[in-house]
């Protein structure tokens, strides 16, 4: 978007930081071993911030959680932190891989970073007995997770594989996060239990990103044909519904 403080901007900003604020009041998933902590709602739709702002949407995306706080009376916790960074980084991938013809080597250096630093860890060098299998399975198979954004980037555009390459490069970012940081002490046992779990609430986490960006597209849309705006950019026409 380039003028934020356009009336397009302005609508934006103003549906964003409502959901925004209702969405984080609303736990979804439990984060495993985090008594009390969970993913909210607004992973369902935060990084789809940075299609409409570019990086901008990265600052929204840390300024709608800050003023969470602030509004709750609380302060921004290790944990929140952790929390947080990973989506400024989905937002930051869903804005790039959707610019299409912009050099971006971030969205394929962070999981592959991820990788690596996940492989270099104690945890994710363990190995898990699976008595179903009668053998022993690395732990860091959990880490391949992260291919998909290389191979979402890779790929022609979609909408849901951009949702999903934002969703799992936020996943790859707080999981190094959470094992560097330990808060909560994971196991290589963990971790591959954590396997399919991670399938179901990701694929959710794209799904709802990809809602949440046409709803967002036809509520811009709609502001546009009304105020005539049209000189203004990133509405993708494509995700208009026709009616």
């Amino acid at each position: 978007m380039k003028d934020p403080f356009s009336i397009r901007g302005i609508v934006f900003l103003a549906i964003f930081a409502i959901l925004a604020f209702a969405g984080l009041q609303i736990g979804v998933f439990s984060i495993q071993g985090a008594n009390g902590k969970a993913f909210t709602l607004f992973e369902f739709f935060g990084p789809m911030a940075g299609g409409f702002l570019g990086i901008g949407g990265a600052a929204v995306v840390f300024a709608a959680k800050l003023a969470n706080a602030l509004i709750n009376g609380t302060s921004l916790s290790l944990i929140d932190v952790i929390k947080l960074t990973p989506m400024m980084f989905a937002a930051y991938y869903f804005w790039k891989n959707g610019a299409r013809g912009v050099s971006d080597k971030l969205a394929i250096v962070v999981p592959i970073l991820a990788m690596a630093a996940f492989w270099m860890h104690p945890v994710g060098q363990g190995f898990v007995y699976i008595k179903e299998l009668g053998t022993s399975i690395p732990a860091g198979i959990y880490a391949l997770y992260w291919t998909i954004p290389i191979i979402a980037k890779m790929l022609p555009d979609r909408l849901f594989l951009r949702s999903l390459g934002a969703t799992f490069t936020a996943h790859a970012v707080g999981c190094i996060l959470w094992l560097y940081f330990p808060i909560i002490p994971y196991t290589p046992e963990a971790f591959i239990a954590l396997i399919p779990v991670t399938a179901i609430e990701r694929t959710l986490f794209a799904l709802g990103i990809s809602a949440s960006y046409i709803f967002f597209t036809n509520i811009l849309n709609a502001v546009d044909n009304a105020l005539e705006l049209s000189k203004h950019i990133n509405v993708e026409k494509k995700y208009v519904l026709q009616l």
